[in-house]
């Protein structure tokens, strides 16, 4: 989640900029810009829930854990003093029904410093092994950064040691790592606002935090958290174990929404498919309204409102979205997530709307009718694809290599298409997962709010893609927003990173 929030990783895939993307196109030279603008379709694929150093921690040549020292590293406890050692993971390392299981008690005891989770002198528990999922929440995620020093992931996790787990045998058994040393990868990429998926996919798509109206008056109103004095941490309960060592946090009263109504942790989409069913004799294509988990739909302007507006043609893809609104969800496959599909927040894609039919496309299971698209090269200029549950690579129902080698499967079918000598892939994973990352965060500038919500990596994203489609040949119509600056904290991890 590398940014304002944490560190996630970017890897960037292209014919014809891969060089050139690693600084600002206002910088590039004549000739490197020349390479953007030749670009006439960007892809984007969001992967989950993995902070740089726990997947690409010893890539080479990147800022990752290969020359860390112990001051950068070692967690602290509650009350600020050094841990002696890690807590156990909590629950056991290993999601549930994984065997052989790594239990709550085969973790005690682990050095206070990172460990390899497939270290085959200690866990051994490879890529493709489903570890349990940890803590990834708005304030729980403030309270491990810790003012920049990262000191409390362990402290304020519901997964103890856990957080501090990373991988090692990344570079012969995930493809992607092959891809990113031959193109670039982006070491300093940031996630975009704390916390989890929910939040980061809307800030993907519109660099917005949606307010709840008048939750205190609303079905949501045992949403609101009770926070501290300070605004960005929870108040803990009087009965919270007093060291990390002695069991995870316990909170007066955690939830979804803000004091001030700001819905910042999970809610379901306003329309279906959503977790939420439809409220009995309502409208079977809406979530019930009130159940105090959906959030009523969103106006805010999105990526896709401004490249519509300018007559540029764009599609999310989600992975086995017909078979959710269908009603064939089911774990483990295809484990689609009803918040992993920010579009359908907005009221300008409801149900019964042309620009629902024509913007939010069926993935298909295990992307195949994506992969139909990418192979007919009939994408539109702007494409996001967000792989199905099993694919995405999340802690809890989703191990790694399933993804990467999903992942790294579609990337060859773009790489055949006969769009692809003027197209620009970019994937990264939308948030950290609770899991540590070694470098801290820049300081926001602004207020309480601002240290909350401050734009990073993903605003800039949206930034690239509409300088990008102001700059190419097919997209010139379209207008930049407030400037790319995307690629300015962005640089290839060594010359292998780049074509």
């Amino acid at each position: 989640m590398r940014g304002s929030i944490l560190y996630s990783a970017a890897i960037l895939v292209s014919a014809c900029a891969s060089s050139a993307i690693a600084a600002s196109p206002a910088k590039t030279p004549a000739n490197a810009r020349a390479r953007l603008e030749n670009i006439r379709n960007i892809v984007v694929i969001y992967a989950e829930n993995r902070s740089f150093d726990n997947l690409y921690g010893f890539f080479p040549g990147a800022n990752g854990l290969a020359h860390i020292s112990r001051a950068q590293s070692v967690q602290r406890d509650r009350d600020g003093s050094v841990l002696k050692e890690l807590p156990p993971v909590w629950g056991g390392l290993t999601a549930k029904g994984v065997a052989p299981p790594i239990t709550e008690a085969q973790t005690q005891h682990l050095a206070n410093a990172p460990f390899a989770i497939d270290d085959p002198k200690g866990f051994n528990a490879p890529l493709d092994v489903i570890t349990r999922s940890l803590v990834h929440l708005f304030y729980q995620n403030q309270m491990q950064i810790n003012g920049g020093r990262n000191d409390k992931f362990v402290a304020f996790s519901d997964a103890g040691g856990l957080a501090m787990g990373y991988y090692k045998t990344n570079a012969a058994s995930l493809p992607l790592w092959r891809i990113a040393r031959r193109y670039t990868l982006a070491d300093n990429f940031f996630m975009a606002a704390f916390g989890g998926s929910y939040l980061n996919h809307l800030w993907l798509v519109c660099a917005c935090t949606p307010k709840y109206p008048n939750a205190d008056q609303s079905p949501a109103k045992n949403q609101i958290a009770v926070v501290e004095a300070d605004g960005f941490s929870l108040k803990l309960a009087d009965n919270a174990p007093k060291s990390a060592s002695d069991g995870p946090p316990k909170f007066v009263h955690d939830g979804a929404l803000t004091p001030d109504f700001y819905a910042v942790n999970t809610m379901q989409p306003p329309y279906q498919p959503s977790a939420n069913k439809p409220a009995k004799d309502g409208d079977p294509r809406f979530a019930d309204p009130a159940n105090p988990t959906t959030l009523p739909p969103l106006s805010e302007q999105t990526i896709g409102d401004l490249l519509s507006a300018k007559g540029v043609g764009w599609a999310w893809y989600g992975g086995a979205w017909q078979m959710a609104l269908d009603g064939k969800n089911a774990s483990p496959v295809p484990a689609f997530q009803y918040h992993h599909q920010p579009f359908n927040y907005f009221a300008a894609l409801a149900p019964g709307t042309a620009a629902r039919d024509q913007h939010l496309k069926d993935g298909g299971l295990d992307g195949v009718e994506f992969i139909k698209a990418v192979d007919a090269g009939s994408l539109p200029a702007v494409t996001f694809y967000k792989p199905q549950g099993n694919l995405n690579e999340h802690p809890g129902y989703a191990e790694i290599v399933s993804g990467d080698h999903h992942i790294a499967d579609v990337i060859a079918h773009l790489q055949k298409s006969p769009q692809w000598p003027h197209m620009l892939i970019v994937v990264t994973y939308d948030e950290n997962g609770g899991f540590w990352d070694h470098v801290a965060p820049p300081k926001p500038i602004g207020g309480d709010r601002a240290r909350a919500f401050r734009p990073s990596s993903f605003r800039h994203l949206r930034n690239a893609i509409m300088w990008i489609t102001r700059n190419t040949t097919r997209l010139r119509s379209c207008v930049s927003l407030s400037g790319a600056s995307i690629w300015r904290n962005c640089r290839g991890s060594s010359k292998e990173t780049r074509r």
